[in-house]
């Protein structure tokens, strides 16, 4: 039985997994716990994100005579980790796109993307209750929402390949 009500709309989602050198020049990467209050996924750990919202372009002058907006997507996203976490990031490069169904009913495409640590202290806001810094193979102990792991994984190879 489908639950969803209008086949063509869809919540849009985006996460940025922030990338940092530690001490000992190892990559690891910025994790928090959502709020048990949640729709999807409560107390699960994740990376940080949240939703395309029309106010993330609307608000701003058009980029087109048209009437269109460019980068829509990367400021709203650079917005919801400033939000979130309180991080600036440098350069955002796309890993993978995904699709799920809320359990309210509300599909949901999730645009993942990676970038590097910039500035900031981190300072969560209410949707996340705990965060910490972790190499790939520390995540593997975290209850993370499937599929987080492999693309911390992606991520992990790719920026180890860039330094080599």
């Amino acid at each position: 039985m489908n639950m969803i009500k209008n086949q063509e709309l869809h919540r849009i989602a985006l996460t940025a997994i922030i990338h940092r050198k530690n001490s000992e020049s190892e990559f690891e990467y910025l994790i928090t716990k959502r709020a048990e209050n949640k729709k999807a996924f409560p107390g699960k750990w994740t990376v940080p994100g949240g939703g395309l919202e029309t106010d993330d372009y609307t608000d701003l002058k058009p980029t087109t005579e048209a009437g269109q907006w460019y980068n829509a997507v990367e400021n709203a996203l650079r917005r919801e980790v400033k939000e979130e976490v309180n991080l600036e990031v440098g350069k955002l490069d796309y890993l993978l796109d995904l699709a799920f169904i809320r359990p309210d009913g509300i599909p949901v495409i999730v645009l993942s993307y990676y970038g590097p640590y910039k500035s900031g202290e981190v300072e969560l806001d209410e949707d996340a209750v705990e965060y910490t810094w972790v190499t790939y193979e520390e995540a593997k102990a975290y209850d993370l929402i499937d599929g987080i792991l492999g693309e911390i994984e992606m991520v992990d190879k790719e920026v180890k390949k860039v330094c080599e």
